[in-house]
């Protein structure tokens, strides 16, 4: 059960109403309506990411669900688990993911963005020996955006465990974010 309750989808004003009528219909998204002048950049950042990134899809979703797990995020390891099988991933990877870098299954690309994200997650000012490998590998235009992937997502899975955001019921979404 959510810790706050969802707005009523009624009290919305009407532009919110019509922006939220347009998204895949996420419980993050309805939670976040309580403060709908956030809704509409959160979702633009969070759909940059799904649709214009340039980092590999399945690269951007180990990092994704590597961020959800260590942060023991139900909410968003469940959508994105079923978006991670959608771009290609199957259930070993995902297990791969879920126990860490050093697990066998990885690509080499794979393992090192897991462990920057490992390191990315609990040491804000990564170390010069954290940074140069994957700057090496990634270069520094998918270097920023894998960063700020990662602190999308940390900021994402805390807002799910602080307001309890419920997997929809019927099971994941994640795959739809804006309908068309």
């Amino acid at each position: 059960m959510s810790r706050i309750p969802y707005p009523e989808v009624d009290a919305l004003s009407d532009d919110n109403k019509a922006f939220l009528e347009k998204l895949a219909p996420l419980n993050l998204f309805r939670m976040l309506s309580h403060a709908p002048h956030l809704l509409k950049p959160f979702v633009g950042l969070g759909t940059a990411f799904l649709q214009q990134g340039k980092l590999d899809p399945v690269t951007r979703e180990c990092v994704i669900l590597r961020v959800g797990y260590l942060s023991n995020a139900k909410y968003e390891t469940t959508q994105h688990e079923a978006i991670g099988l959608a771009v290609g991933m199957d259930e070993e990877l995902i297990a791969a993911v879920k126990t860490g870098p050093h697990a066998d299954g990885l690509s080499h690309e794979q393992k090192l963005a897991l462990t920057f994200t490992d390191h990315l997650v609990t040491h804000p000012h990564p170390s010069d020996g954290a940074l140069k490998p994957v700057l090496k590998h990634f270069g520094t235009p998918l270097l920023e955006e894998l960063v700020l992937l990662i602190g999308y997502y940390m900021m994402v899975c805390r807002f799910l465990e602080t307001f309890g955001v419920e997997v929809e019921e019927g099971g994941p979404r994640g795959a739809e974010i804006t309908r068309t």
